[in-house]
């Protein structure tokens, strides 16, 4: 079978077709069409990150619902409509694994403390002081949502919505601000 139905039209092309179209007049049989080809591939794809069948399945199913909701987003000119649903799947996946947090066998309260050393006392405000200057020389932007996430414990989304910010541009600066944290800081990761 080739990328070109019977139309000429490519694949890509149909997709986001389909897309507009569920944007535009909410066409349930454009998604029914995009669910029937992306459900089982979604499905796949959770498979192959490590999601068990059940919530494989789940995040496919909220992949395509999101493809439903948030159609009106989605831009030909900056990604495929295959590149746009998976990264939607992505993005669910690792909410989803941010989201199960495993409980501690035995509660860290009953543990005694453990003494802390000079030298580690030591060392650990050294890294504070690397850490805040790393930060200082981030951006403004990045900066602000370093501070939110990890100072203040605030969720992307709550970031994103006292920012006035897509949830996906919270996510990226997140994400540049550490990786650029990570190479100031000497880390290899």
């Amino acid at each position: 079978m080739t990328p070109r139905g019977d139309t000429g039209v490519s694949a890509g092309a149909r997709h986001a077709a389909l897309i507009a179209a569920v944007a535009a007049r909410a066409d349930r049989a454009a998604f029914a069409e995009l669910f029937e080809h992306f459900a089982p591939r979604v499905k796949s794809y959770m498979l192959r990150l490590g999601a068990p069948p059940e919530a494989a399945e789940e995040l496919a199913q909220e992949a395509l619902l999101t493809v439903w909701r948030k159609a009106g987003a989605f831009d030909p000119a900056r990604a495929a409509a295959s590149t746009w649903i998976f990264t939607i799947a992505r993005n669910l996946r690792i909410d989803a694994l941010r989201r199960i947090r495993p409980l501690p066998a035995e509660d860290p309260a009953d543990a005694p403390p453990e003494p802390e050393t000079p030298d580690a006392v030591l060392a650990a405000g050294q890294d504070q002081v690397r850490l805040r200057q790393a930060i200082g020389a981030l951006s403004h932007e990045q900066a602000e949502v370093i501070r939110l996430s990890f100072y203040s414990d605030q969720p992307h989304a709550e970031i994103a919505a006292a920012l006035g910010l897509p949830l996906g541009t919270v996510k990226s600066r997140l994400r540049l601000a550490i990786a650029r944290l990570r190479a100031l800081l000497g880390d290899p990761a």
